[in-house]
């Protein structure tokens, strides 16, 4: 099955966005196995008793058994056609078993550098409705960071950049968790949503998915209201927040 899982998924555009900014239409396989499983490890997903391998040739096998069901599932999802862009737990396994695994610390650095230039951190000064918005949604979550985490930051209005106090950052750093699959699903959740302290919150159980997503698009919820709806945006915005989904599952399930 070597070159089936590399077909699938190397070298594709899996934004549908992207594959029509492109003006690609994805080659995708028909489905070819008759039902995606556990294998007799509990660990490992296998269509027809043969195990999945991500693009890197890693065996496609998760730390719990509950997170290989939920891959299983997915796998088994797939009708018709093995579509890679409605796969975003797959692929996100995929990139902690072939990169995360083998550079923790490197992918840890990313997230802290999130903390020193958060989304949080800087705030509209007008229009009033904006400003309580974004104080209403994100304020909270300073407030934990603060009283939970040990970490005060400081805000600034417009896209000036203020330097966060060292100590602040390391505070918060102590809560990143040394472990390729928390590590991998909460980088999703930073680069996502442009704030590390959203998924830390989500990574902590302060928030859910849905609340850190609804947060991260504070600004653009806001012009919508004011100048309609974009639809192009809304379709990226419905595929990116099936990643943010899929980075929870993992959280829940580790």
């Amino acid at each position: 099955m070597r070159d089936v899982f590399e077909e699938i998924f190397a070298n594709q555009p899996l934004d549908p966005t992207e594959a029509a900014r492109r003006s690609m239409r994805p080659q995708l396989r028909r489905r070819f196995f008759e039902r995606a499983a556990v294998g007799e490890d509990g660990l490992t997903v296998v269509l027809d008793g043969k195990p999945v391998r991500t693009p890197a040739r890693n065996a496609l096998a998760a730390p719990t058994r509950p997170l290989a069901e939920a891959l299983a599932a997915e796998w088994d999802g797939q009708r018709d056609v093995v579509d890679p862009a409605r796969m975003p737990l797959t692929r996100l396994a995929n990139s902690i078993l072939d990169g995360v695994s083998a550079s923790q610390h490197a992918v840890a650095e990313e997230i802290v550098a999130y903390l020193g230039s958060d989304l949080l951190f800087y705030r509209a000064d007008t229009p009033p409705g904006l400003v309580q918005r974004q104080a209403r949604q994100w304020d909270s979550i300073l407030a934990w960071a603060r009283e939970t985490l040990g970490a005060r930051f400081m805000l600034a209005e417009g896209v000036m950049h203020v330097t966060q106090p060292d100590h602040a950052v390391a505070a918060a750093s102590r809560a990143i968790v040394a472990e390729p699959w928390w590590l991998g699903a909460v980088h999703s959740i930073t680069t996502l949503t442009g704030s590390a302290l959203l998924a830390l919150a989500v990574a902590h159980r302060r928030l859910s998915a849905e609340q850190a997503w609804e947060a991260a698009h504070v600004d653009e919820d806001w012009n919508m209201d004011q100048w309609g709806r974009d639809e192009l945006s809304l379709e990226r915005r419905a595929y990116r927040e099936a990643e943010m989904q899929a980075a929870e599952t993992v959280l829940r399930l580790v």
